[in-house]
């Protein structure tokens, strides 16, 4: 995969940059949308496939994307097919402080310090090209406005930014009722990115944590008081902390 192209992760993570703050809106819900973004844009590239509601991997050759590559190797030592909401669900400290970092190594945002309270070193980020982060919302916009079934990456971009909150930051006020409705209707034009986009919503609703009877488990009884667990996350990407002890980033 070039680097002609952006990712749909670095695409979900600008579109949720402030221009005016250099912090990410949702800050909570983006990591798992990026985790989302990384699942849809390896649909794209043909390398992993739905299968229901899970996710198999049909092609492991990797797409030149380091990041992308991370999850796709993780993907395929599972073996077996994993549901889309226990991926996006497991466990992924930093994935959105992976992708700042990457962008700032790209280019594409600059990394401003500054403090926190007058005490804590924080970080903030500011796109460096505000002309990548209009065209992406203006593809957005044009779907949104003309009612035309956008392609297939603009309407995977959509249906994860309605996941992850985006509507109210893109659209906000009263005014902007009608076009957070028709961003929630644009996730039926894509099949991978809506399956993406609602585990990203059944995670957040908690839905990861409830299991679902298989053969393996038909006839078990349920260990009283006992906490629904996700499926294991083994192989699940951990990122790693960025100093978080040392530096706070701006959300």
């Amino acid at each position: 995969m070039g680097r002609s192209r952006r990712t749909l992760p670095e695409e979900l993570l600008l579109l949720a940059l402030d221009p005016a703050t250099g912090t990410t809106a949702q800050p909570q819900s983006l990591d798992l949308g990026l985790a989302g973004a990384q699942l849809v844009e390896l649909a794209l590239a043909g390398r992993i496939a739905p299968d229901g509601d899970r996710i198999a991997v049909v092609v492991p050759r990797p797409t030149g994307d380091p990041t992308l590559d991370c999850a796709l190797e993780l993907l395929r030592r599972r073996g077996a097919p994993v549901r889309a909401v226990h991926w996006i669900g497991g466990p992924r400290l930093g994935l959105r402080q992976v992708y700042l970092s990457h962008l700032e190594r790209c280019g594409m945002v600059a990394a401003v310090p500054g403090q926190m309270c007058g005490v804590l070193p924080t970080t903030r980020y500011q796109a460096t090209d505000t002309a990548i982060s209009r065209e992406i919302r203006a593809r957005l916009d044009s779907a949104i406005r003309t009612g035309v079934p956008p392609d297939p990456r603009t309407a995977a971009l959509a249906a994860l930014a309605h996941a992850v909150g985006l509507g109210k930051h893109l659209y906000p006020g009263n005014e902007g009722r009608s076009s957070r409705s028709r961003l929630r209707d644009l996730i039926r034009h894509d099949p991978m990115g809506g399956l993406v986009a609602h585990a990203v919503m059944d995670v957040q609703n908690g839905a990861a944590a409830q299991p679902r009877r298989g053969p393996a488990s038909a006839g078990r009884p349920a260990t009283p008081g006992a906490r629904a667990v996700a499926e294991p996350a083994r192989g699940v990407p951990m990122q790693p902390r960025h100093g978080s002890m040392a530096r706070a980033v701006a959300h």
